[in-house]
């Protein structure tokens, strides 16, 4: 049996798909390709809008979306020189829509529809992993804890720390019998907003975080939106747009930004970083001693926020994940595809204890040519 493996993911920032083929044997992988598609400013809107889209415009979303994630795929198999026949399956994150793990009914909702994936590529394509953990009593998220503990937690205690459009962590290591991982809160999605208001939809995001370097940080202003209730709230715990989002934005910022561009940025630059700060004060520390933190997605690029954790942090070392020979952006779709592989097997591929799920299951649908 194969044992190649292609993930596709859309994180929250919705800039770009990235698509990594991976090839997987008992507890070590190798990257054998990585791409990043960028997407266009108009399915980016689209994207941010989520809920307050229409339902035909969802619909039509999730076709569209479902032919730029069978394109990336077929970019990164081109890229590669590997048939889609080589490749058992393809692992489909899927775009999020809308994550309600906490309504009264709990929900999930993300589309890219997997139909297109397997009739452009002809590979079975996964998809819709984190339903089955909801619909077990968990959040549905984060789901990258079961790659970081099957691959690296025989290794030193550390903190993988994942910034995306959102932040999460995971804790793992030799003797930690349960890991522990959840979503901190924002990652990029306030600064990557923040700029495309700023620039009048010319740039999506703070270059190096060169912006953010220049600016002086409202310190009131970054207590007051780390009153949040979730950054309160107990592990297991997911987020995103719907928390953090344009509605959070508007009601600290306002509707016509007053401060002014370098500001807003190096404020909400350093409220990611304290929200990490704090997490790990609040859930890690007293029980865990952190050998070293790795770091990934988006996040890695972002040169200030990257050195403001150094500092948070220190004497505890920040590295990027890219000092494995790892690309900050393979991470989460290498998982994925890793998730495709374990549901094509009928293996287990999350971690109940870091979702609150009420029992181990075999997350994803297999949708078949």
């Amino acid at each position: 049996m194969s044992n190649l493996a292609l993930g596709l993911m859309s994180g929250t920032s919705a800039d770009s798909i990235s698509a990594a083929l991976g090839s997987f044997k008992g507890h070590s992988f190798e990257l054998l390709g990585l791409i990043n598609d960028s997407m266009s400013p108009e399915i980016q809107k689209k994207i941010r809008m989520g809920g307050d889209l229409s339902a035909r415009d969802v619909s039509e979303l999730n076709v569209e979306l479902g032919h730029l994630f069978a394109k990336a795929a077929l970019h990164v198999l081109k890229k590669t020189h590997v048939p889609p026949s080589d490749v058992l399956c393809v692992g489909l994150a899927g775009q999020t829509i809308y994550h309600g793990p906490g309504d009264s009914r709990a929900n999930t909702f993300q589309i890219g529809d997997p139909a297109v994936v397997v009739e452009k590529t002809g590979i079975p394509t996964v998809s819709h992993f984190r339903e089955q953990d909801l619909a077990v009593g968990g959040q549905g998220a984060p789901l990258i804890p079961y790659f970081d503990q099957y691959f690296y937690g025989h290794g030193p205690v550390r903190a993988f720390l994942n910034i995306g459009g959102m932040s999460n962590v995971t804790i793992v290591g030799k003797g930690i019998e349960e890991p522990l991982a959840f979503d901190i809160g924002p990652g990029n999605w306030l600064m990557d907003n923040a700029m495309l208001i700023i620039s009048d939809g010319k740039e999506n995001h703070d270059h190096n975080g060169r912006l953010a370097k220049k600016g002086q940080m409202d310190m009131a202003l970054i207590s007051d939106m780390m009153e949040h209730p979730f950054f309160k709230m107990e592990p297991p715990k997911s987020t995103g747009a719907e928390t953090f989002g344009s509605k959070f934005l508007e009601t600290h910022f306002g509707k016509q930004f007053q401060k002014s561009p370098a500001d807003i940025l190096a404020t909400l630059n350093y409220l990611t970083c304290i929200s990490i700060q704090e997490s790990f004060r609040s859930h890690v520390f007293n029980k865990f001693n952190i050998a070293e933190i790795i770091v990934s997605g988006g996040g890695v690029y972002n040169k200030t926020l990257l050195k403001k954790l150094e500092c948070l942090f220190a004497p505890i070392p920040v590295l990027s994940i890219e000092k494995w020979d790892i690309p900050a952006q393979a991470k989460e779709p290498l998982a994925f595809g890793f998730f495709g592989l374990r549901a094509m097997q009928n293996k287990v591929n999350h971690l109940p204890a870091c979702t609150g799920a009420s029992r181990a299951c075999v997350l994803g649908s297999i949708t078949r040519p």
